[in-house]
């Protein structure tokens, strides 16, 4: 899609007309305001001139304390509070990650699809982006192998969101993952694991993440605020080697400084208390739920011939329809339907799969949510032949 017809789109969906499956927003239901309320209050009252001032470049220190804590509890990620730099949302992370790691021309490797918001921060560095395809068990590890093998120089880094992945919603497996550190190893590059959904998992059993499982410090590891907290409080932070959170946090410093401040100490005290365990425990059961009514409305549906995957977690389904349908050419008649999803050539590095798209369930209310799947199907059933 081009930019003026996005730009166009957001406007009417914002205006109520259609129905939005589009977008990567939490639910505001999932928004914790009186706690928020509560918080902010106490701040206010005890430490309020710290929490309003300026601060360190790396973040407020008992913040990335409390970060260390959780992630070792959580995740088994081993981080002291060196190892940590706070970041405005993690997007802020990939864009920097990029400026201090990227030049221009150097091989990228992400799968195909992958993370739009990360084809975008990447690609103002002028690299040259190697695409793997994916499979229900996350990237194809066994093509990674072969291209790497056959690559003349090898990659600077490889970027993945193992967990839950935007735009698929597949998960790694743990085999595939022992396997990438044995190649990030053996071939010299390092890895950019972005883990916002890492919180998210509502069925099966959780995976660590390659950082628990990093041992020579190749993995960089990306987290956020956005899924458990609130996305308008711009908060992520990046795990890595001290060595790189200099290196980040110089290029950080001629960005903005530091990140808001008065957001890290709300951030913080919510992680400091047992609040934090009960709000994730809401968040997943909301969510579940819609999963659920989603996948059973595209099971109600969809037409003969669509296929999708079914996500352990996270926000998204990926949905390819027979390989004739353009998803970007029939989208103004999904818009007719008064409905919007993503056409996932969006997401595609290189060569594009144009029969697909991403479908975000979060959202809606469970009420609209199988409205918005049978507005889709009624728009697939108008160019099958």
């Amino acid at each position: 899609m081009k930019a003026s017809a996005i730009r166009e789109l957001l406007k009417v969906i914002k205006s109520g007309e259609i129905m939005s499956m589009a977008g990567g927003m939490p639910n505001p239901k999932s928004f914790p305001i009186d706690m928020i309320k509560n918080i902010t209050h106490h701040i206010l009252d005890e430490r309020g001139t710290e929490a309003l001032q300026y601060g360190t470049t790396s973040g407020y220190l008992r913040l990335r304390e409390a970060l260390s804590e959780r992630l070792k509890g959580k995740f088994n990620i081993d981080a002291s509070p060196e190892n940590i730099i706070i970041t405005a949302g993690s997007q802020q992370g990939l864009f920097l990650i990029g400026r201090v790691f990227i030049d221009r021309r150097d091989p990228i490797i992400l799968g195909a699809p992958t993370y739009l918001a990360a084809l975008t921060a990447f690609k103002q560095f002028n690299p040259t982006f190697v695409d793997i395809p994916l499979d229900e068990q996350g990237m194809d590890i066994q093509k990674l192998e072969l291209t790497l093998e056959d690559m003349g120089e090898p990659p600077k880094l490889l970027y993945t969101v193992p967990t839950f992945q935007n735009p698929t919603g597949v998960t790694l497996s743990l085999e595939r993952r022992t396997r990438l550190l044995e190649l990030a190893s053996k071939y010299d590059f390092l890895i950019v694991e972005d883990g916002p959904y890492n919180e998210l998992r509502y069925k099966g059993e959780d995976i660590d993440p390659l950082k628990s499982m990093d041992t020579n410090g190749r993995v960089l590891f990306l987290g956020t605020f956005s899924k458990v907290l609130a996305p308008g409080f711009r908060l992520g932070w990046i795990v890595a080697n001290k060595e790189f959170i200099r290196k980040i946090e110089i290029a950080k410093q001629s960005v903005d400084l530091c990140t808001n401040v008065f957001s890290q100490h709300i951030a913080c005290e919510y992680i400091e208390s047992s609040r934090m365990d009960e709000q994730v425990e809401k968040i997943r059961g909301l969510y579940k739920k819609k999963r659920d009514i989603a996948l059973e409305a595209l099971e109600t549906y969809m037409p003969e011939g669509v296929k999708w995957t079914t996500p352990q977690g996270g926000m998204f389904l990926w949905v390819t329809v027979p390989a004739y349908i353009d998803t970007n050419a029939i989208f103004e008649d999904a818009r007719k339907h008064k409905v919007a999803y993503v056409p996932g050539e969006s997401f595609y590095p290189n060569k594009p799969e144009k029969n697909t798209m991403r479908i975000n369930y979060t959202y809606l209310s469970d009420e609209e949510i199988p409205k918005g799947i049978k507005r889709i199907a009624e728009t697939i059933e108008e160019h099958l032949r």
